[in-house]
Formats: C-alpha cells, sequence, structure tokens
C-alpha cells in the first residue's frame, strides 16, 4: 500500500503533490527500466534543508546533496528502497527548489558535481522495446519505471542551465560534444514525457554554448539521415523536428549552402517515411520557416514533394496537400509561375482521387483568396489542366459533398476568365462527341466481325 501511494503522486516544485497514474491497481501501464544495475546497498541519511543554511554551509551542503542524488534505485521493485527514494526524492525537489529562489550556490565545483548527477540519472543506453512491433500510433509506449527521480533530475538540470549564475564558458569543460551525443542517443526513448524534457535541456544547451551548434546540427543531421535511409525508427523525430524549428528561425541571411543542402537532402526526405503523420506538422513548420527565409526555394522545394508524393496511402495525400497549401500561402507570383504546371497537374489527380478525403482536401485550395488570387492571375495555364477532370466529376463522382465543391470552383473559374471557360467547355463536348463516335464506330466494327464470325461458321457447317 506504501508502494502504490508513493509512486501514484509525483511531488512538484514547492513541495505540493500532484497524483498522476503511475500505478494503478485498475488499469497497469506499461512500464520498464532501463537500469538494469541499479541494486544499491547505501543507506541515505536525510539532511537539513537548504533554505535552512547561509554562506559556506550552503555551499558544502548543496555539494552533499548533489552527491545524495547520484545512487540509483529499483523502480520495478516497488517496495524496495522505500527510504532512501524518499529521501533522494526530497533532496532532488530542495535542489530544484534552492537553484530556483536564485541563492547563490552555483561554484566552479558545482559544474562537475552537476554533471555527474546527470550522468549517473540520466544517461544510460536504453532497453530494446518489450514489443517488438511496436506501432506508435497503434501501442501504448513502455513509461519509464523510474520516472518520479528521473523527472526531477531533469527538472533540477533545466533550472540549473537557465539559472542566472551559470557560465557557460565554465560548464564548456564539462558540457562538451560527449555530453551532447549521449543526450542526443536517449530521443529514442519510448517514453513521452522524457522526450519532451529532453527537448527543453537541448534547446537551452543550444542557446547557450555557441561552439556547439554546428555539432548539434551535425549530429541531428545524422540522426535523420538514418532514420530516413537505414532504420525508418527513431521516437524523437518530432521533438527534434521542434528543436529545429527554432533553430532554423534564427538563421541569419543569406542561408549558408549547409543549410540550404540540409533542406533539400535530409528534411525534404523525411516526408517518405512510413510513420510520417507522427511528425508531419513539425516537418511542415521546419520546410515553411526556410520558405519565410528564403523563397526562392520553393521551387525546389514543391518538386520534391512531388517527387516523393504517395502513390497508395491517401492519408499521407491528406499531408502533403496540407503543406503545399502552407507553402502556396508563402511563395511570390514569380515562384508560383516556375511550379505551376507540374503543382496543378498533381492537384487534377488529387481531385481525381475516389478517396474523398483526398479530393476534398485538394478542391479546399480554393477557399485560401491569396491561392485563389494566385490561380486567377495564371488562368490561361491552370485552368486547361483542371477543366476536363473537373467537368466529369461534376458528373460522375459518386460523393455529393464533392460534386458541391467541385461546382463551386467550376463556377469560380467562369468568373475568373468567362471566355476560356466557354472555349474549354466548347473543346470538352466536343472531345466527348468525337469520343462516342468513335465508340460507335467500334461497336460497328465488332458487330461487323461477330456477323462475318457467323456467316464463316454457316459456310464451315453446311461444307
Amino acid at each position: 500500500a506504501h508502494a502504490v501511494s508513493y509512486l501514484g503522486k509525483q511531488p512538484m516544485n514547492g513541495g505540493n503533490t500532484k497524483r498522476v497514474s503511475v500505478i494503478n491497481t485498475a488499469v497497469k501501464l506499461r512500464q520498464s527500466s532501463s537500469r538494469f544495475n541499479a541494486k544499491s546497498t547505501v543507506d541515505l541519511q536525510a539532511l537539513k534543508q537548504l533554505k535552512d543554511v547561509q554562506g559556506d554551509e550552503l555551499s558544502e551542503l548543496f555539494a552533499k546533496k548533489l552527491q545524495q542524488c547520484c545512487y540509483c534505485f529499483d523502480f520495478m521493485d516497488p517496495v524496495s528502497d522505500l527510504r532512501n527514494k524518499e529521501i533522494k526524492r526530497a533532496a532532488l525537489n530542495d535542489l530544484i527548489d534552492c537553484i530556483s529562489s536564485g541563492r547563490k550556490v552555483i561554484i566552479e565545483s558545482t559544474y562537475g558535481d552537476v554533471v555527474k548527477l546527470v550522468d549517473v540519472n540520466i544517461f544510460r543506453v536504453l532497453p530494446p522495446s518489450d514489443n517488438p512491433d511496436f506501432d506508435p500510433e497503434e501501442d501504448e509506449p513502455t513509461l519509464e519505471a523510474s520516472w518520479p527521480h528521473l523527472q526531477l533530475v531533469y527538472e533540477f538540470f533545466i533550472r540549473f542551465l537557465e539559472s542566472p549564475d551559470f557560465k557557460p564558458f565554465v560548464a564548456k569543460k564539462c558540457i562538451d560534444q560527449k555530453f551532447v551525443l549521449q543526450l542526443l542517443e536517449l530521443f529514442d526513448s519510448e517514453d513521452p514525457r522524457e522526450r519532451e524534457l529532453l527537448k527543453t535541456v537541448l534547446h537551452r544547451i543550444y542557446g547557450k554554448f555557441l561552439g556547439l551548434r554546428a555539432y548539434i546540427r551535425k549530429q541531428i543531421n545524422n540522426i535523420f539521415l538514418k532514420f530516413v535511409y537505414e532504420t525508418e525508427n527513431c521516437n524523437g523525430i518530432g521533438e527534434l523536428l521542434e528543436i529545429l524549428g527554432s533553430i532554423i528561425n534564427g538563421f541569419a541571411l543569406p542561408l549558408k549552402d549547409e543549410h540550404k543542402q540540409f533542406l533539400q537532402k535530409v528534411l525534404i526526405p523525411l516526408h517518405k517515411a512510413r510513420s510520417l503523420s507522427l511528425y508531419h506538422p513539425q516537418l511542415a513548420y521546419c520546410v515553411v520557416q526556410y520558405l519565410e527565409k528564403d523563397v526562392t526555394l520553393s521551387e525546389g522545394v514543391l518538386h520534391g514533394l512531388l517527387k516523393y508524393w504517395p502513390k497508395t496511402s491517401s492519408q499521407k495525400e491528406v499531408m502533403f496537400l496540407s503543406e503545399v497549401e502552407e507553402i502556396l500561402d508563402v511563395v511570390g507570383p514569380t515562384q508560383f509561375q516556375q511550379i505551376q504546371e507540374a503543382l496543378f497537374k498533381q492537384i487534377a489527380k488529387c481531385v481525381s482521387s475516389p478517396h474523398f478525403q483526398v479530393a476534398e482536401r485538394a478542391l479546399y485550395f480554393w477557399n485560401n483568396e491569396y491561392i485563389v488570387r494566385l490561380i486567377e492571375e495564371n488562368s490561361d495555364t491552370i485552368m486547361p489542366i483542371l477543366f476536363t477532370c473537373l467537368y466529369r466529376i461534376s458528373r460522375e463522382h459518386w460523393n455529393q459533398t464533392i460534386v458541391t465543391l467541385v461546382y463551386n470552383v467550376l463556377k469560380t473559374f467562369m468568373e475568373m476568365n468567362g471566355k476560356l471557360f466557354e472555349e474549354l467547355t466548347a473543346s470538352y463536348k466536343g472531345e466527348r462527341q468525337r469520343e462516342k463516335r468513335k465508340e460507335k464506330d467500334r461497336d460497328e466494327i465488332w458487330k461487323k466481325i461477330e456477323q462475318l464470325s457467323r456467316v464463316n461458321e454457316s459456310n464451315a457447317n453446311n461444307k
């Protein structure tokens, strides 16, 4: 009972408790521990609270509590080491409160102690998934059993990085490339709570350590390339893309060649992964951020999307169409003219799709005033591409909603360029008449062949 009570409560900053569903007697969550050597024979002793001491005693007690928190315990056994677990939890909360209150506790030796705390508690080899066929869209993730302590270590480290007394030029001796690499490896954790805090940690490190920025971008690049071309398996792609969105937002103009290459060689191929739906909003945001920086990249981006356009997944087609609309919102008239023909040939295929959600999403382009204005300015090129499929769908599509949307688009075309609309209508009707004549001629030829066949058969029988 005590174990369930302890694990079912998660102390927050300031001592208040917030109930979380870590262990529930009715619903058992999937839990696993990445700590295979968490057994500890240490007997921790409760220390004084940091708020009760001052001066040199404060620094000494702060260091003792950091050392005390460098012991790990087995959370897969809910009844073992309860006293030690509670002492460590209280110490971590006390450290968080102390550093959040702005007390001057960060001295040169503190940096090494804090990195050791992170190294012991956070850095670890992630275990293989309990479910080899794990599907992030369908299955519940396996949560980290040691989260009650792990979360507090993450929160303390974030407050440490955000502290006004934190000095990057001192910390760089401990927080180096190896540290960053170990941090990035943890983004493959199945536990979404851990990935969310990792995202914050990496973002703070990127902001404070200028010398590590290029290295962080390079390693994120490597993770993406491995995901696209080798494994297609990494749980933290969405979180890494969120960080990347902020990084792209801070790129100086004009964009460096390495940044442009990253867009074409890494971000665009990320669209072809089967698990696109798990990170597509973040990916689309990164792509649009690039185009807001340099709109001349839009031609290459749209041609890249057309290259990877899904053939058999309607869900992915809808996502691609949504992203294309976001891109068209930021392109200028000149860039639009460069890609309009290839793009609207693909949109015509989407409008003709028997899957009504794909057709509907494509037709929603005409609800966007800016896109309609671009289409109007280039109606001589776009209307002939779309007219035939629209006219046919208006008479043949099985879904009434699609038929209504198509009628609205045809009405818009008629208002845009009435003369061209009449010409296309006449051309379409003429083409249909020619097709009917060909079909009629074909039927007559087959009838003659059948008659000749019967005559030949009759003659053969008479002989």
